[in-house]
């Protein structure tokens, strides 16, 4: 044991000195970008291609430095992987795209009620260290689908519970190569689809060769680089702003002048309830709970699919909470119900995600285990205490800056994006003497949706503007262009903050406010280089976790355990390494026509998650009476409720319980799965002796147990 113990201090030394070096090694080199790009005039394009070529060299040469065949490496990474260095690896396996990228964008976009997502992330490591991660590393096998088999007694929980896997991570996957696409979309020029295909040969690479063994130790550097790439912009921030150089203190100076900013333009006010007398609700960015429910996002996406493949699908009517016209439909601004649900689905879906659940199989022993999850919390704690200041400081800036300015006189980042395509300033002012029939994408989507009708009075084939005015009707008319939008400030050609859009609809894209903010801030596009690096690192790093979770369903759970159990290592490896590329692929195919902000898809895989594998564990782990067909129709009835609820949710906001929206659904789901389990294990015969005794044994984790494996042969051989 003391030789052990002494070989496994002398390996995290050894590794904490490499990554020491690397660490010093990748600050240097982007100080040596920063420096030549500002007195050199090195170019912006090379800047960004070496930071993209320099971090996917590095993710490929640890997967081939990684490459195994070995099988408890390539699944579980040879279980020998130190607390602080599982920690993070848990961190960046954690810290997706949607961390990193999207949730900063989702305080920026719902101010108050966007804290929903960083309470509920962390505060689902705590149910992880307290329920979970001892008792799962005391079990000491693979995958989350082999926990489920071996409690449950069958090859049927196993495979429900490996095809919600599949669900789970594929749901997740798909938005983290949404991130990736985006990125390189920005810092390296290419087409969205491109980089979508580039950035996921680096996600291969690492995969591919080494599984989770080559997994696990890229997601340590790419825990470094995510997290200086967060931290230094944010940091330059808020001392360009406030002079501090601490941006997590000095955030309430930003949300004063935030506040202040609104009630000098109107964003921030208190008004009564268009269908609830005397209902006051106060909206702007730090008051809670004041989004309404729509399908907007909904609306995006079937559009998005006719652009992109020439499709003819008639979207959802869009239909916003409270309406006017529906005055049944209600008001649920100002209760907190969708906010807690989501905030609960997002804590239990953390504590039920599959990829999140096997890392504790990767540590050497439950007391490692529970260290583990205490180091995973402070790595996450890094990013999500900054994530608040982030987007306080972006939206300031935003306010201050761009918001209020004549359109002739926005600052060139404004142009810059516009250009590529990322952000479009949807004032009609800008579209004065554009050629009818050439009209910018999102004034042909108006006018497809009978928003906006242009006339060519003059017949000179341009469109020109006039004085506006009121036609009645809700209806207005500036020169050659009337309709529900021509409003007086949509055309006085000062750009509003619902102006700065995108194709599809009004508002910023959520997903550009970190990557956009260096831009916005004036910073050398070092910095920008720096952010997209970082956030690379996120996406990568978990799409990495999730396809070795698929591939491990598909060639363990399913092939291995339930098909062929003759199998030999070799066919388990091969169709496992075949497994990732072809789950790539898919999530390729899902991620390339956008349907959601990352956050968003992301909430969805945690509503599953949470419904489904969270309450399976749970009482798998302390009630003994839980058994297989209990478990099968849990875990069907919470995933069959919960996506239920977030379809038609999703299309048909006028479809809710107590005004909670999609990304809440798991919050139905989870009690139909726990009531299904109970009622039906209790109207079914109860587990063998031996599984019970597993689960004596299991929910005693003090010390590690050699005799599992000898307890798991026994319930094996007793099925």
């Amino acid at each position: 044991m003391a030789t052990s113990a002494q070989s496994q201090s002398v390996f995290r030394n050894r590794m904490a000195r490499y990554y020491g070096y690397f660490t010093i090694g990748f600050i240097g080199i982007s100080l040596l970008m920063l420096l030549l790009e500002v007195f050199a005039g090195l170019p912006t394009q090379i800047i960004g291609w070496v930071f993209l070529l320099l971090t996917m060299a590095l993710y490929a040469t640890i997967g081939i430095l990684s490459r195994t065949k070995v099988l408890d490496e390539y699944y579980v990474a040879g279980r020998n992987v130190p607390a602080v260095f599982n920690g993070m690896a848990t961190g960046a396996d954690w810290m997706s795209a949607a961390s990193f990228i999207s949730m900063a964008g989702t305080l920026w976009l719902l101010g108050y009620d966007g804290l929903a997502y960083i309470m509920g992330w962390t505060g689902g490591y705590v149910l992880l260290a307290l329920l979970f991660a001892p008792y799962l590393r005391k079990f000491g096998q693979y995958t989350i689908p082999d926990f489920v088999g071996a409690r449950f007694g069958g090859n049927t929980a196993r495979v429900v519970a490996a095809i919600c896997a599949i669900i789970v991570s594929l749901t997740y996957v798909t938005a983290q190569v949404v991130g990736v696409g985006l990125i390189m979309q920005r810092f390296v020029g290419v087409d969205y689809a491109i980089g979508v295909v580039l950035g996921l040969s680096g996600v291969l690479v690492c995969s591919f060769l080494g599984g989770m063994k080559a997994v696990t130790w890229t997601q340590v550097a790419q825990y470094i680089i995510l997290i200086i790439a967060y931290l230094i912009p944010v940091t330059a921030l808020s001392i360009q702003l406030t002079g501090f150089p601490l941006p997590q203190l000095s955030y309430g100076q930003a949300l004063q002048r935030i506040q202040m900013l609104e009630q000098e333009q109107g964003l921030s006010k208190t008004s009564e309830s268009p269908v609830v007398a005397g209902k006051l609700v106060t909206t702007g960015y730090i008051p809670p709970f004041n989004e309404g429910l729509s399908n907007a996002a909904a609306v995006d996406a079937v559009r998005q699919l006719n652009t992109q493949f020439g499709l003819n699908v008639t979207p959802p009517a869009l239909q916003t909470i409270p309406d006017a016209k529906k005055p049944e439909l209600g008001d649920w601004r100002g209760t907190p119900w969708n906010f807690l649900a989501l905030m609960a689905c997002l804590m239990l879906g953390t504590a039920g995600l599959p990829h999140i659940l096997i890392r504790f199989y990767t540590v050497p022993s439950v007391r490692e285990s529970r260290l583990s999850v205490g180091w995973s919390l402070f790595f996450i704690f890094l990013l999500y205490f900054t994530a608040p200041a982030y987007a306080a400081f972006s939206r300031w800036q935003i306010l201050e800056n761009v918001v209020g300015k004549q359109i002739s006189e926005l600052p060139n980042w404004t142009k810059t994006w516009a250009s590529n395509g990322l952000i479009v300033i949807r004032d009609l002012k800008a579209i004065e003497g554009v050629e009818i029939g050439k009209e910018p994408g999102w004034v042909k989507n108006l006018i497809n949706a009978k928003s906006l009708v242009v006339e060519d009075a003059n017949g000179n084939g341009k469109i020109d503007l006039g004085p506006w005015e009121d036609i009645g009707e809700g209806k207005g008319r500036a020169g050659e262009i009337s309709g529900t939008v021509v409003t007086k400030a949509r055309t006085d050609g000062i750009l509003q903050l619902n102006e700065l859009g995108r194709t599809t609809a009004d508002g910023i894209d959520g997903d550009l406010v970190v990557l956009s903010t260096p831009d916005i801030a004036g910073l050398p596009f070092t910095i920008g280089a720096l952010i997209a690096a970082g956030g690379l690192a996120a996406a990568l790093s978990t799409a990495d976790g999730l396809l070795v979770v698929i591939a491990s369903a598909i060639a363990h759970d399913i092939y291995f355990r339930t098909i062929n159990p003759k199998a030999s290592l070799n066919t388990r490896i091969v169709l496992g390494k075949s497994m990732i590329v072809v789950a790539a692929v898919i999530a390729a195919l899902l991620a390339i026509p956008r349907l959601a902000l990352i956050a968003q898809m992301v909430a969805w895989a945690f509503s599953m998650a949470a419904a489904t594998f969270f309450p399976v564990v749970l009482l798998g782990i302390f009630w003994k009476r839980a058994n297989g067909p209990g478990a099968i129709a849990g875990m069907i009835g919470g995933l069959a409720v919960t996506l239920f609820y977030m379809f038609n949710n999703y299309t048909n906001p006028a479809f809710n319980v107590l005004g909670i929206s999609h990304l809440g659904s798991g919050i139905f789901g989870l009690p139909v799965a726990v009531i299904l389990i109970i009622v039906v294990s209790l109207l079914t015969k109860e587990p063998s002796k031996e599984i019970q005794d597993l689960v004596d044994n299991l929910r005693n984790p003090i010390t590690d147990d050699e005799g599992m494996s000898k307890m798991l042969d026994k319930v094996a051989t007793a099925k």
